[in-house]
């Protein structure tokens, strides 16, 4: 095909509707009436008024088979240019937006297998390039484990997941686990870098500050010294729901016996190191009584999709959206205070951000107005 015959002008792409065609044959042909009528009559010097006035009669009276004629042609052109732009709309149609064209059935997953193998691969562009600075290659070989962790007051709500490989220690994990506790913590100066893991029947104390305290100790102790107690505790712990579930399947058991607790440092342990069950929820702890369920959900081989850097991992593949409260007098800005049995405001709670509550509470000198209401820090939700 010649390069001339690829040449395309922009008018030529436009498509016109069946009036717009009309109305421009319509145009055509008004505009060469117009031409025919102007044009200058053959010159002849023997024809005078009267015979103009016969000429210009006989003209008028043979327009009306020209115009019938010129009309047909150009209803036929637009019959034609619009089957032209019809086919070249059927040409210039992609496959994909034609409804005819339908996805080939054997490359549909079933249901039971939709989507399973992004899994493994979709959470590679979670990873900040921040993370991505030092490069560390992942030595096989290596295991995955998806980890979730939930809220600690609204137990069913899972705040995070995250994946941890297999030859990383459990303080790797806590570092990477977000909980406004912390936060709260920290700003009222009294933030606690203790905490632990329990995981079936250890507790995996994280005491690499010196300040840290081992939370452990103390259940423990209470364990070694008040058998009675705890072996009461726990008959009522296990005559329960769990009891009951196995009364009906394998029908009356005994009590199982006390597990035997111990206590190991959590930088000392991989994951690799753990027992642990699939599915089964086990304890975060921190800040001193801020509980945390935890569930291994998954574990799977490393493959080559996944990100080879050692540094980046664990990866959050999951973080539950905060949700902030507005300030309850400006409607503006973001609350950082909330308030209690506070007689001014028109709710109970309240929420103020730093200027309302300066404003509302206190004078020009800083003094308080009135004190008769409990104040707190606001985070999130």
């Amino acid at each position: 095909m010649p390069p001339e015959s690829l040449m395309m002008m922009v008018d030529d792409l436009k498509i016109f509707t069946e009036d717009e065609l009309m109305d421009m044959s319509l145009k055509e042909i008004f505009e060469g009436m117009e031409n025919n009528e102007n044009r200058p009559p053959p010159s002849d010097q023997s024809k005078v008024g009267g015979g103009e006035k016969r000429s210009r009669k006989k003209r008028k009276g043979t327009n009306n088979p020209i115009l019938e004629s010129g009309c047909i042609e150009k209803v036929e052109q637009v019959v034609r240019i619009k089957q032209k732009q019809e086919e070249d709309k059927e040409s210039a149609r992609l496959h994909s937006f034609n409804p005819a064209c339908k996805i080939n059935e054997t490359l549909k997953p079933g249901r039971n297998g939709r989507m399973r193998s992004l899994r493994s691969t979709n959470y590679t562009k979670k990873v900040s390039a921040a993370d991505l600075q030092q490069h560390i290659p992942v030595t096989f070989p290596e295991v995955l484990l998806s980890v979730e962790v939930y809220h600690n007051v609204r137990q069913c709500v899972k705040t995070q997941e995250l994946l941890v490989l297999g030859k990383q220690p459990l303080t790797d994990l806590r570092e990477k686990i977000h909980c406004s506790m912390d936060q709260v913590m920290q700003k009222a100066g009294q933030y606690d870098p203790s905490g632990y893991f329990l995981i079936e029947d250890v507790f995996y104390t994280d005491l690499r500050d010196p300040s840290a305290i081992n939370y452990a100790k103390p259940i423990l102790d209470w364990l070694r010294n008040s058998k009675e107690e705890v072996q009461k505790k726990w008959e009522y712990i296990i005559s329960g729901r769990l009891h009951q579930k196995h009364k009906a399947i394998m029908g009356e058991v005994s009590a199982s016996n006390l597990p035997r607790f111990a206590s190991i440092e959590m930088q000392k342990i991989r994951f690799c190191d753990l027992l642990f069950r699939l599915g089964a929820g086990y304890l975060y702890c921190h800040q001193g009584d801020c509980t945390h369920t935890l569930v291994i959900r998954d574990m799977r081989l490393f493959h080559t999709d996944d990100v080879h850097n050692r540094t980046v991992y664990p990866i959050v593949t999951f973080q539950l959206k905060m949700v902030f409260k507005k300030c309850s007098a400006c409607k503006i800005f973001r609350a950082t205070k909330v308030t209690a049995d506070d007689k001014w405001t028109p709710q109970n709670p309240c929420y103020f951000c730093d200027e309302c509550f300066s404003l509302l509470h206190f004078n020009d000198d800083g003094l308080p107005y009135y004190n008769s209401f409990l104040e707190y820090d606001y985070n999130h939700d």
